[in-house]
């Protein structure tokens, strides 16, 4: 489903400040160029309603309308997934996470819970999946929600129906990808690395190490795991995208992960072959370039196309 962010935050700050969207737009792109357009619209967005006094932290958003960077955010949804308890031990320090997906008519988000009153919450069956919960003063990191011991979590008389399940994808060229978009594009493929193969702790999915054991579960059976980076290209720009083994498996149409050499049999095919590819769009910690990480990937079906573009 595609996700008209952008517009939704400037009817908002129309609204807000009673401004025309054309005096909000031209506001944005005067603060984007005084910036040498090193943010995005949504960023600059943000920056303006600050400057107007617009503050979020009494409103209850749709989901569809946040942006990472807001804080205090409040909003009403439903549980649609909720996660198992995770316990960690790193670098000298443990703690619980808790997390589950809240999804509202606009569309769906997680929500990570790092205080151990929220968390508690879970873990005596207080909210459930299904469960319509208020949340206050959220903020939003990384397209996800994360709430603080200064947040709030509690059951709503609210009904929600008719909430969005599947994630909500903006259809954009690869020039104009954004940080933390969340994306979908049809482009070629045209360079392929990999695959790698390494060991995931059969639990919770986290890479083991050297010994086989899982940080959070200790010694366990390790399962493989499988790591395949496309560049693919749209004729605007190209991007890395990062496969994991449930899309590799779709993008070879192989019940299982293929070996490196079954892989090699299918590689020349797949060279050129263009896909719609969706996913998150972060940034590479090494090099710093955008690249996306991929949860759906499917080939074109220009008869299908060619079907859509015929209907009235």
């Amino acid at each position: 489903m595609i996700n008209g962010n952008y517009e939704q935050i400037l009817k908002m700050l129309s609204e807000s400040s009673q401004l025309p969207i054309d005096e909000i737009e031209r506001r944005i792109e005067a603060k984007r160029a005084k910036l040498s357009g090193l943010i995005s619209k949504e960023g600059a967005a943000q920056i303006i309603a600050s400057e107007l006094g617009i503050s979020f932290d009494k409103q209850k958003m749709k989901i569809s309308g946040l942006l990472s960077g807001m804080r205090r955010i409040n909003l009403v949804g439903k549980i649609i997934r909720l996660n198992k308890v995770a316990e960690y031990n790193k670098n000298g320090r443990s703690g619980k996470i808790g997390s589950f997906l809240v999804a509202d008519d606009s569309s769906n988000i997680r929500v990570v819970l790092w205080d151990v009153n929220h968390i508690g919450l879970i873990e005596r069956g207080e909210v459930k999946e299904g469960d319509v919960v208020e949340i206050s003063n959220g903020d939003i990191r990384n397209g996800e929600m994360h709430l603080s011991s200064f947040g709030d979590i509690k059951l709503s008389n609210v009904i929600l129906e008719n909430v969005q399940t599947k994630q909500v994808l903006q259809q954009k060229t690869i020039e104009k990808m954004q940080m933390n978009d969340n994306v979908i594009s049809r482009a070629f493929i045209v360079q392929i690395f990999g695959p790698t193969f390494y060991s995931v702790c059969s639990e919770c999915n986290k890479k083991v190490n050297e010994m086989g054991e899982c940080e959070i579960h200790g010694k366990i059976i390790p399962k493989k795991n499988a790591i395949l980076t496309l560049i693919i290209d749209d004729g605007t720009s190209s991007i890395r995208a990062v496969l994991f083994s449930e899309q590799i498996k779709k993008l070879t149409n192989t019940p299982e992960i293929p070996s490196s050499e079954e892989f090699m049999l299918q590689r020349e095919s797949l060279l050129g072959k263009e896909v719609f590819i969706g996913g998150g769009v972060r940034k590479n910690k090494l090099s710093e370039n955008l690249e996306i990480f991929v949860n759906d990937i499917h080939e074109v079906d220009l008869d299908k196309l060619i079907e859509e573009l015929e209907k009235p």
